[in-house]
């Protein structure tokens, strides 16, 4: 018979607001095993923790319960508290009677009686729970970076920069994300470029940091400090060894027709480049879908000219196969697709663009060098209308229903800077409502205002239309209550963004979570806001949620500690709570093999005595404790009922079940 003491937490007014705390305590006392009661303001507390280690103490304790908050949040500090005490930590079970009972129901005898019933569950499972010993794995001394944007590259250089070394796997020809493709940045309005480059330059150099570019993650295995990885690495069809970025492929090269990706597609690029001047690696690629050579069989011309004999039209994609002990997740952002907004006009209209185009229109090394010129015929514009959240806070289905954070931002600073450098021309901006919140930031915003003269407009806009070659912008001004139409020469779109496409295969191969937006999420929002589910893996950047710079980089920065705090030991302690097998009942089906998304089962003959005197050879499952999860995806899969979970058998979860029943 156990011995159980319970606890409950009064999660200050959190519980004790809807629940009638000491009636739980008071109620549970004459559940079966149950030798000790009490209740207490804050049970995580110190006090409340020495509360709990001096009644194991002296009243002999064989397990615990804590009525409290949600096990993701105080498991883990509870079952440290029992083992100071000298309690085996997994005889710690969590009823969460905050988020289960008091942040859901009004009523407080509904409620209460509910966390009587929730406490009583943990109760029954405790009775049945069994002294489990946490194994050790080998923590492999390296780690993975998925993604080379900003994020990435300061997840890196952190990483390497405490001695460990680091792969970083970017999909594109060369690091620098999203940030590379900017002009300036907010509030400051420095230089994009000036500050990227020398962390790209930093990350080339460093004897820690591997830079596959053109690559891809294509397998994940393995668990925390050990991962098995294969990356793709796809063929550039140029030896990154030997080019010397010198581009007289780029200028020999007859096919141009390209659509340069950098530049948002608002120019054009051979089929052999380099996809901007400080790109790192500084090594061109080939596109096979426009070289001549890689098509047709003819051309060859970059072949002729490279002097360093660079360029290998035999070039294969190859994998590589490496390991880790700890992953970090940045892929990144792109602009939602806009083809469901028919009434701004974008796909019908040259002068409709998007904020990130805008930025590639402004840049000195953009394809019009820095010149803000009319895509549709290369006049300058003297009228500019910006559109605010198109696509963002959406509830209609078309966009996203989320806010996307940075476009009040930027377009204060393209305002800005189109003012400043073209004083003649006209600024408006339609908006909902101007979010700022950062640090000098509400001040960069009253800046485009008051001293720039930008003409903010608090409305949406319902239709952009063309009349005489005008773009003729029809919207709301609530403050004036007036419809207005204002006819101008650019419309800017800040669209939506959200998580690169590629964020979903990731998720799917790191066995990692994502939202109904496809945004990573984290493990717990407030207490681990970069750490996935999964253990060993971490979120930086836009695929966690819409961030700036700033935000982001100082997320990479938090993943890099994490990495660290990983890598600088020797071992990890695994998870007792793994499967286990009955080789009795197991008919060696498979299903359990076939449904492990962590490859920890295996099959072996094992020899079997049956009546008088035989024996026979039969297959059985067999679970490798160092590789297993307790995901419980094996338990539930098993016909025969063979494979089972510690610390969460199906006896223990049916006691639980009757427990609810006795109500």
């Amino acid at each position: 018979m156990q011995r159980i003491g319970v606890f409950i937490c009064w999660g200050g007014s959190n519980i004790a607001t809807t629940v009638d705390v000491e009636r739980v305590a008071e109620v549970i006392k004459s559940e079966l095993g149950v030798v000790f009661s009490a209740n207490y303001q804050y049970m995580c507390s110190e006090n409340g923790q020495q509360l709990i280690k001096n009644a194991i103490k002296e009243h002999n304790l064989t397990g615990i319960v804590v009525g409290s908050c949600s096990p993701r949040m105080h498991e883990a500090t509870f079952r440290k508290t029992a083992e100071a005490a000298g309690l085996n930590p997994y005889m710690v079970e969590i009823a969460n009677i905050r988020e289960h009972c008091s942040w859901i129901h009004k009523d407080r005898e509904e409620a209460t009686e509910k966390a009587i019933v929730l406490v009583r569950t943990a109760i029954a499972k405790v009775n049945l729970d069994a002294p489990l010993q946490a194994g050790e794995s080998p923590v492999v001394k390296r780690a993975l970076v998925i993604g080379g944007g900003i994020a990435g590259i300061q997840a890196a250089l952190d990483i390497a920069e405490a001695g460990f070394e680091v792969d970083i796997v970017e999909k594109n020809a060369t690091i620098g994300g999203r940030m590379a493709q900017l002009d300036k940045t907010f509030p400051t309005l420095d230089c994009s470029a000036c500050i990227l480059t020398p962390k790209m330059v930093d990350c080339a150099q460093s004897d820690k940091i591997d830079i596959l570019s053109y690559s891809e993650v294509e397998e994940v295995k393995g668990f925390v400090g050990n991962f098995s990885v294969k990356i793709r690495k796809k063929a550039r069809y140029v030896d990154e060894k030997k080019c010397t970025g010198c581009k007289v492929c780029m200028e020999k090269c007859p096919s141009k027709k390209g659509l340069n990706e950098f530049n948002m597609n608002l120019n054009n690029r051979t089929a052999i480049y380099i996809p901007f001047a400080q790109a790192i690696p500084n090594v061109a690629v080939i596109d096979p879908q426009q070289c001549i050579k890689l098509k047709t069989g003819k051309c060859g011309i970059c072949q002729k000219f490279c002097t360093a004999g660079a360029i290998d039209y035999t070039m294969k994609d190859e994998f590589i196969e490496r390991q880790y002990g700890a992953i970090v997740v940045a892929t990144g952002f792109k602009p939602i697709s806009l083809d469901a907004f028919n009434e701004y006009g974008y796909a019908e209209n040259k002068d409709v663009i998007t904020s990130l185009e805008l930025e590639r229109l402004m840049n000195a090394a953009g394809p019009t060098n820095g010149v803000l010129l009319r895509p549709s015929d290369g006049t300058h514009p003297k009228v500019i209308t910006f559109i605010q959240c198109v696509g963002s806070r959406d509830t209609s289905g078309c966009g996203k229903p989320y806010c996307s954070k940075i476009c009040c931002m930027y377009t204060a600073k393209h305002a800005m800077l189109i003012r400043e450098k073209y004083p003649d021309t006209e600024v408006h901006v339609f908006y909902i409502d101007v979010r700022t919140p950062g640090k000098n930031y509400d001040e960069f915003y009253r800046r485009a205002v008051e001293q720039y003269g930008v003409d903010y407009i608090k409305g949406m806009v319902g239709k952009v239309y063309n009349e005489n070659g005008k773009l003729m912008v029809q919207g709301s001004n609530l403050i004036d209550n007036e419809q207005v139409t204002i006819p101008s020469d650019l419309v800017v779109l800040a669209a939506a963004i959200e998580p690169e496409p590629s964020v979903r295969k990731i998720a799917t191969l790191l066995t990692a979570s994502i939202d109904t937006n496809n945004f990573l999420t984290e493990a717990h929002p407030k207490l681990r806001p970069v750490e996935s589910p999964t253990a060993g893996v971490y979120l930086a950047g836009v695929c966690q949620g819409p961030k700036d710079i700033p935000e982001t980089v100082s997320q990479a920065s938090a993943c890099a500690a994490k990495v660290i705090g990983l890598l600088v030991k020797d071992h990890l302690k695994t998870n007792p709570c793994v499967a286990q097998p009955d080789e009795t009942m197991c008919n060696g089906c498979s299903q359990c093999a076939n449904v492990c998304a962590y490859g920890a089962i295996t099959y072996v003959d094992k020899e079997f005595r049956l009546g008088g005197g035989k024996t026979e050879i039969r297959r059985v499952a067999s679970v490798n404790p160092a590789v297993c999860q307790g995901c419980g995806a094996c338990t539930v899969t098993c016909p025969s009922g063979a494979m089972d979970l510690k610390g969460f058998s199906s006896k223990q979860i049916m006691s639980e079940v009757e427990a609810i029943c006795k109500m």
